[in-house]
């Protein structure tokens, strides 16, 4: 499989694929094929009885907005995949480990890779966010986020604090807590829970994210009052 990520602010994922060779992707990611195969399933629905992998696929849905079907492409021939975000894709090579990764930054995959949520528990309920999608296998999987993605090499012995919301990827097993910041930081300073993490580590993070983008559009919605009084007008 030879793979290449052109663009930059709005990237494309070209992916030539070889007989047999398969990706799967999210609803909605494709923009162009030619020659695959193409087959919309049911993440591990084939290792799973269908009541499981069902209550898994709505549950995904539900807790973090990821379709419940994918599309399942098959080689030979030329894909390729887009992000519904602007911003970069980057790769993240599994071998025989777990990632966890932003709900909404999974682009696709391939090779032996299962996907489950991963429960943040106590730290979650602090963040607001209970759910995140955790990847284990043998494979890859391709991500993307709102803004530049950076790889940020934590080394042993040291500790960083960085915001909760800038995380893309993490490998699961590593070492990082909840903390919060003074009040007055909280309150002035528009920083209140960050995670502390500590080295060694690897971690994926992503430049900008996207509630000032949310809160910068919303200024220009409609309100449902507004849209109400325009009706009489």
């Amino acid at each position: 499989m030879r793979w290449s990520v052109e663009g930059y602010t709005f990237p494309i994922l070209k992916i030539l694929l070889e007989e047999g060779e398969e990706v799967i992707a999210e609803a909605g990611a494709m923009m162009l094929m030619k020659g695959v195969d193409v087959e919309t399933i049911q993440i591990d629905s084939e290792d799973s009885p269908w009541y499981k992998a069902a209550t898994e696929a709505i549950a995904r849905k539900l807790f973090t907005g990821e379709t419940i079907f994918h599309n399942k492409f098959r080689g030979p021939g030329e894909l390729w995949l887009t992000s519904s975000l602007p911003g970069q894709i980057e790769y993240v090579k599994l071998v025989d480990d777990e990632w966890i990764i932003q709900d909404y930054s999974y682009l696709a995959h391939h090779g032996d890779i299962k996907i489950d949520l991963a429960w943040k528990g106590k730290r979650g309920i602090a963040l607001g966010d209970l759910i995140w999608l955790k990847v284990k296998g043998e494979g890859g999987v391709w991500v993307s986020a709102y803004g530049e993605l950076k790889w940020l090499e934590v080394k042993e012995g040291e500790e960083v604090i960085i915001d909760n919301m800038h995380f893309v990827a993490i490998p699961e097993n590593i070492d990082w807590e909840v903390t919060k910041l003074n009040m007055k930081t909280f309150v002035l300073g528009g920083e209140g829970y960050a995670i502390k993490v500590r080295g060694p580590a690897k971690v994926l993070l992503q430049t900008r994210i996207l509630p000032p983008l949310a809160k910068a559009l919303a200024r220009f919605m409609p309100s449902k009052w507004l849209s109400l009084a325009e009706r009489f007008l």
